[in-house]
């Protein structure tokens, strides 16, 4: 009697490569299926909501439904090197004289975010911009004038939850959203939305903000009309040693500069202002001045 050969036992996948591999089809499904969504429903509202096509995205979508941040991509931090974080900004690299990215002291949780007419390096630590860059020129800032102004604002979702200010992080706590790169400065309707991105935001002390600060960027706009090319402007927070906080850690800048830099003339000069009520406009200082207050080098080398 001819005995029936034993099959060989059958290999078994492991549970956990199943699920991982279950996960993995379910998510790019609800992500192709957000994406599906988005395109459809997005055409319709865009002109209503134009800031939604910046913060909405199919990986936020997913998040908000209680997906795993891991799933999500975020803008990559700069290399640090030596204490010091020199910047990329290799999407955007318009927005620097001679296509010269910054160098900044290294900090935790640096972000490079592009934007249509600017660009931001963000500190998660802070919840706020380091700096926001822009190129203006006449053109530009011609185009800008007459622009209606969006007033929505929201969080930027290209940032980390743990990262970015969030909406009621302002809310009671007395003072602006202060835009880093103004709604002024915005020559296109895309322009301006983004503008009001959380991103672009700091603290600010409203009195300040609406009376010394909101001269010095009126200034500047006469300057760049005036100028033969183009005007390079960084403007950001600089911090006290233990900042006050609002809401969930959004900290609040004891200063805020405006860098200005013509191309042309390879004139610079640097707006330094105290985020308080009595602050009145003053002289500006200089680069090297502000490089030493700060440890930020935006210019180039040869820049005075």
């Amino acid at each position: 009697m001819t005995r029936a050969k034993k099959s060989a036992p059958r290999k078994r996948t492991p549970v956990s490569r199943n699920k991982a591999t279950r996960s993995g089809r379910i998510y790019r499904f609800l992500r192709t299926f957000a994406l599906t969504s988005l395109a459809s429903f997005g055409a319709a509202t865009y002109a209503l909501n134009p800031q939604w096509r910046v913060h909405f995205s199919p990986e936020d979508i997913l998040a908000r439904l209680g997906w795993p941040a891991q799933e999500q991509q975020f803008a990559p931090a700069p290399a640090p090197a030596g204490g010091f974080a020199h910047t990329r900004f290799a999407d955007c690299p318009q927005f620097f004289p001679r296509e010269s990215p910054p160098v900044v002291p290294a900090s935790q949780a640096l972000r490079e975010l592009c934007f249509s007419s600017f660009a931001i390096l963000h500190n998660g630590q802070t919840k706020t911009p380091v700096f926001v860059a822009e190129r203006l020129n006449r053109k530009t800032l011609a185009q800008a004038q007459g622009m209606q102004r969006a007033d929505r604002f929201y969080a930027e979702a290209r940032i980390p939850r743990a990262e970015r200010a969030e909406l009621p992080d302002y809310r009671g706590s007395g003072y602006s959203r202060g835009h880093m790169a103004p709604a002024g400065d915005m020559s296109t309707p895309d322009a301006m939305a983004q503008s009001f991105s959380l991103a672009n935001m700091v603290p600010q002390d409203q009195t300040q903000n609406a009376g010394a600060w909101s001269r010095i960027e009126q200034d500047t706009r006469k300057y760049v009309m005036r100028a033969a090319g183009d005007v390079y402007v960084f403007t950001g927070p600089f911090y006290a040693e233990k900042p006050k906080e609002i809401g969930s850690g959004v900290a609040v800048p004891s200063h805020i500069y405006k860098v200005v830099y013509d191309a042309a003339t390879g004139r610079s000069w640097v707006h330094w202002q105290a985020n308080s009520a009595s602050t009145t406009v003053g002289a500006p200082i200089g680069y090297e001045e502000f490089v030493r207050r700060t440890g930020m080098k935006l210019l180039p080398p040869s820049a005075p």
